[in-house]
Order: structure tokens, then C-alpha cells, then sequence
């Protein structure tokens, strides 16, 4: 028996706008260093150019808060992105908008999807993330650290990790990909007996119908980042293709980052 699990394409086409670039600045006159003037400190990059692990909890009185490490492996993950955060690696995806007034960042209250988690402290994670994400904190952030304070004393501590428009310097476009169920075998010089993914590029329309003939599937020799394949599943995916400005001789100029699996399949034997 098949088993379906299908996400609205409209919502899986939606596209963030991005703000247009402003005009370069006039470039200044040469200033006559000053000598023995103090260095100018770094300045730390925009929120949004790092996804944000909380690696540290501690309560006023300086205790570890166990309850926000409920799901070990996955640490709690903040996004900033046009005005709004994304909460991930809890029970439920959660989300609301935020800004920023010098040393404070003002959270709204949270919404989030409403799925039962079976273990009891992943469940209480919702709660304990939600609580201490309301109001405004005090914050500071560094190239790779953020660290939020909450009304109460409670002291989170988040490591930065560069997103992949940081990474590869500029947006990606977005695509859809549709990979087959099995993996084959494929011909690498590198990686004796590599299994490659089938794959094969979908196009839609902007009200989220298909377009165009379906191509055959082809070996698919990368990796796509945040996607890890289960034989016997086929997946749609809405993904970020970025370039890569100097590629390795003997690799791809492309490299491809999961925005969201839009359509998963369990297929018969």
C-alpha cells in the first residue's frame, strides 16, 4: 500500500522577496592615520547570516537548564530572516517576529504547528523554548556567538554557523527535484562502489501546477545539504542551487542546500 504525505506546492513555490541593493558609497578621501589610534572592533554580521545552535543554558543562579537540551543530537536552532525567527529542533516548527532596539532583541509570542511528540521532554520543549523567547531580551553577538538574557536571569548561549548565502556569497535559486526511491550505482574515480541518487528537475507554474514533460532520471553524484535519502522513499524537494565561485578541478560548480521536502512517497518493493 502506498502512503502519501503532500505540502501545498503554493506555499512550497512561495519565494522570499529579497530587498534591493542599495547604491555604492561615494569612496572617501584618504585620511592621514592617526598614530597609536585604537583598532575599530569587527562588527558583527547580520543576524540572518547564521543559523544559531544554542550550545550553552544557564539559570540565574548560574545552573544548567537541562529541560532546552531535551533533543541532544539536535540542538535548538534560531533563523532570522526579513523580519521574522523560525525555531526548529524542537517538537514543533515555531515562528513570529522579532526586532531589534540597541542591546535588545523583542520577541512576539511564538506560534507553532500543533504535532504530538511521543517523548514526554521533547513534548516540554515547545513550553520551555516558548517562554523564554517572549518580550524583550538583552543580547550581544559576536562574528560566531549569540547570547540572549531573559527578564528572569536565564542566559542562552547560541554558536553561529554561516548559512549557505553566506557561504556561497549571494541567494540561491530555487528548484525542485524530484529523487527516485532506489539509489544505483554509478562511476566515480574517487569512491569505489558509489551509490548515486536518481534524480530529475520539476518545473512548475506559480500556482503551483506542472509544467513541461517529465525528463528521465540521472545519476545525481553530490550531495544535497540537510537531505539524507531512505531507500524505498521518493521524495520531491524544493531546493537552493547556488554556485560555487572556484570549484575544485575535479568538482561541481553547483552546490545544493534542502529548503523543504514538498512530497514523500513509500514505494513497493
Amino acid at each position: 500500500m502506498k502512503r502519501y504525505l503532500v505540502l501545498a506546492l503554493p506555499l512550497a513555490l512561495a519565494a522570499c522577496a529579497k530587498p534591493p541593493q542599495g547604491e555604492p558609497a561615494t569612496e572617501p578621501a584618504v585620511k592621514t592615520p592617526v598614530a597609536n589610534a585604537p583598532a575599530t572592533p569587527a562588527v558583527a554580521p547580520a543576524l540572518s547570516a547564521n543559523h544559531w545552535r544554542l550550545a550553552d543554558a544557564k539559570n540565574a543562579q548560574g545552573q544548567r537548564i537541562d529541560a532546552l537540551f531535551a533533543n541532544a543530537d539536535k540542538p535548538v536552532q534560531l533563523d532570522f530572516i526579513d523580519g521574522r525567527v523560525g525555531v526548529s529542533n524542537t517538537c514543533n516548527r515555531m515562528g513570529g517576529s522579532y526586532s531589534v532596539a540597541g542591546d535588545e532583541l523583542k520577541f512576539d509570542r511564538m506560534a507553532s504547528t500543533m504535532m504530538a511528540c511521543a517523548d514526554a521532554g521533547l513534548m516540554a520543549l515547545d513550553q520551555e523554548v516558548g517562554k523564554r523567547l517572549e518580550g524583550s531580551l538583552k543580547f550581544a553577538q559576536s562574528t560566531d556567538t549569540l547570547t540572549l538574557t531573559t527578564a528572569g536571569g536565564d542566559v542562552l548561549t547560541f554558536i553561529g554557523e554561516p548559512t549557505a548565502e553566506t557561504r556561497y556569497g549571494g541567494p540561491g535559486e530555487t528548484v525542485f527535484l524530484e529523487v527516485a526511491a532506489q539509489t544505483k550505482a554509478c562511476s566515480h574515480p574517487l569512491i569505489p562502489d558509489k551509490q548515486c541518487l536518481q534524480v530529475r528537475e520539476l518545473k512548475y507554474d506559480d500556482k503551483g501546477i506542472k509544467t513541461g514533460t517529465d525528463g528521465a532520471f540521472g545519476n545525481f553524484y553530490q550531495d544535497i545539504g540537510g537531505y539524507a535519502h531512505e531507500p524505498g522513499i521518493r521524495n520531491v524537494l524544493r531546493v537552493k542551487r547556488y554556485t560555487i565561485k572556484n570549484p575544485p578541478a575535479d568538482g561541481s560548480s553547483l552546490a545544493y542546500e534542502l529548503d523543504m521536502v514538498v512530497e514523500s512517497e513509500i514505494m513497493k518493493p
